[in-house]
């Protein structure tokens, strides 16, 4: 039977307390942030509660908020097809080499419950830990095995007690993890078929740095008047 977000809702409340903050949520989804200390015990009550019965881990993926807010990016001149590539941006000042912001990595996790036909979204946030670590929800939800595989690969970010944690998007030899909003755009290294060894090797990354901005469409011709009578026609 479906219930409203605010059944929901005040079922949380009433289970967790203050272990759980409710958050606004812009797609008028039902998202909820708590301490990576209570992901395991609160986990399993939304799986296992019969005022819950989230079973189902639909998506788990991991976020960093380095450059949230801050971006600005700089450009020459704008065009009727777009911004002209850009030539600078602010500069973001990174975290060092020991810790990180206690905000800059979470994990998402999208649970469903088929019983009561309701979504919710967890916010957990990985702390001041380097690498980021956060406990596993394998036990809990088997989906999660290869969705925190990704997170790993993608983030750096680790799952303790994950039974088989390896990169699952890149090759072996990969350097550093793409998602990162640190990483260089061009990557560490580059690939080639070196022909007198008769295998790929890696080198040094060749392509010149630069910096890039979103293109921004200052017109669109499928909605031209020109386009209009011609249909109308």
């Amino acid at each position: 039977m479906r219930i409203t977000h605010e059944e929901m809702s005040a079922r949380i409340d009433s289970c967790f307390k203050a272990k759980m903050l409710r958050v606004d949520s812009q797609c008028n989804e039902l998202t909820y942030e708590l301490d990576q200390e209570n992901l395991i015990e609160i986990s399993e009550q939304l799986h296992n509660h019969a005022d819950f019965c989230f079973t189902q881990l639909i998506d788990l993926c991991g976020i960093d908020y380095l450059t949230y807010g801050k971006d600005e990016w700089i450009t020459q001149s704008a065009t009727d097809s777009g911004f002209s590539r850009g030539v600078s941006r602010k500069p973001v000042i990174l975290d060092d080499a020991d810790t990180f912001d206690d905000r800059r990595f979470a994990v998402i996790y999208h649970l469903l419950s088929v019983e009561h036909n309701i979504r919710l979204r967890l916010r957990v946030y990985t702390g001041l830990n380097n690498p980021p670590i956060l406990p596993s929800v394998d036990s809990i939800w088997n989906s999660a095995n290869w969705f925190e595989r990704e997170a790993f690969d993608l983030f750096g970010i680790l799952f303790e007690g994950h039974p088989d944690l390896r990169r699952i998007l890149t090759d072996y030899g990969f350097i550093g993890h793409p998602f990162r909003k640190d990483f260089p755009l061009s990557g560490n290294v580059e690939v080639r078929y070196d022909a007198d060894q008769e295998k790929v090797v890696y080198q040094p990354v060749s392509i010149e740095p630069r910096t890039l901005v979103p293109r921004v469409i200052r017109d669109d011709n499928r909605y031209s008047d020109d386009l209009k009578d011609s249909t109308d026609g």
